[in-house]
């Protein structure tokens, strides 16, 4: 039995992380045990389940987090694998809750399998994202192959050029994705000045972030809404790619055309 039985609106909360999965294997951004996926499911979690007692001992996160004291998160196991969650989500990650003292979790649900070994940077981003009263419970880090190519390119790796890029490549980039793309230099995987890089970003209005040579992490109000941005910023990236392999630079939007799509849509100039 699971706890996710008799609990639908937690069970529809893991299932899309599960679907979510399995478009991330599809697209191929998910090799091998490669991304990481964390969902705030506090508010899904009913008085029976916050009184389940947990299945191992506590554990630390490595750094002390105020703002997520008592919250309850989903989180893809260490070393699984997207295809195998996409059909087993509860086979290959974990619902955990935070301990009073902020700095330690449990793991309750459903079998002992240890959370991500990214899971302080992204606790460390849901505390931010609470501190800071955002709606935003999904964290999503996956490795789109077109925007990585474009990170192997100083030129894209500048404050705002890609965004300006990726926007002209298609009117619905701006409309989905209306506060860009964020650029982190390259830093070591899982470390912690990788994770205050990230929050940084973030901080500066973006709601996805590039990491050089690595992959996207992106942020939203649920998962399925993240993998939305990172799949629209990819498919300008493909659209500008498909253009330069045809033998020419492509036009884009015009600054004009851009403008007019603002005003329309009520986006960020």
């Amino acid at each position: 039995m699971s706890v996710l039985d008799n609990r639908p609106a937690l069970k529809a909360a893991v299932d899309q992380v599960a679907e979510v999965a399995g478009y991330l294997w599809q697209k191929g951004w998910a090799e091998r045990n490669g991304g990481n996926i964390t969902i705030n499911i506090t508010d899904q979690v009913d008085d029976a389940l916050r009184a389940m007692p947990a299945i191992d001992e506590p554990r630390a996160i490595g750094k002390t987090l105020p703002h997520i004291k008592g919250c309850w998160f989903y989180c893809k196991g260490t070393g699984k694998r997207m295809r195998d969650l996409s059909h087993d989500p509860m086979a290959n990650g974990s619902i955990i809750r935070i301990l009073p003292d902020c700095a330690h979790y449990e793991i309750v649900a459903d079998a002992v399998v240890a959370p991500t070994s990214e899971l302080p940077s992204h606790l460390a981003v849901h505390d931010y994202l609470l501190a800071k009263g955002s709606p935003y419970r999904a964290s999503l880090h996956t490795h789109p192959i077109e925007l990585v190519a474009l990170t192997h390119n100083k030129k894209w790796m500048e404050k705002d050029v890609a965004t300006r890029m990726l926007w002209s490549m298609i009117p619905e980039t701006k409309a989905f994705c209306p506060r860009g793309l964020g650029m982190v230099p390259y830093m070591l995987p899982s470390s912690v000045e990788l994770a205050d890089a990230t929050i940084k970003a973030l901080d500066e209005d973006y709601d996805v972030v590039m990491w050089e040579k690595h992959g996207v992490f992106a942020v939203d109000t649920d998962i399925m809404s993240a993998f939305d941005q990172v799949d629209v910023l990819n498919k300008s990236a493909l659209i500008y790619i498909a253009a330069r392999n045809m033998g020419f630079e492509p036009d884009g939007m015009t600054d004009a055309q851009m403008k007019e799509l603002s005003s329309v849509f009520g986006l960020p100039k």
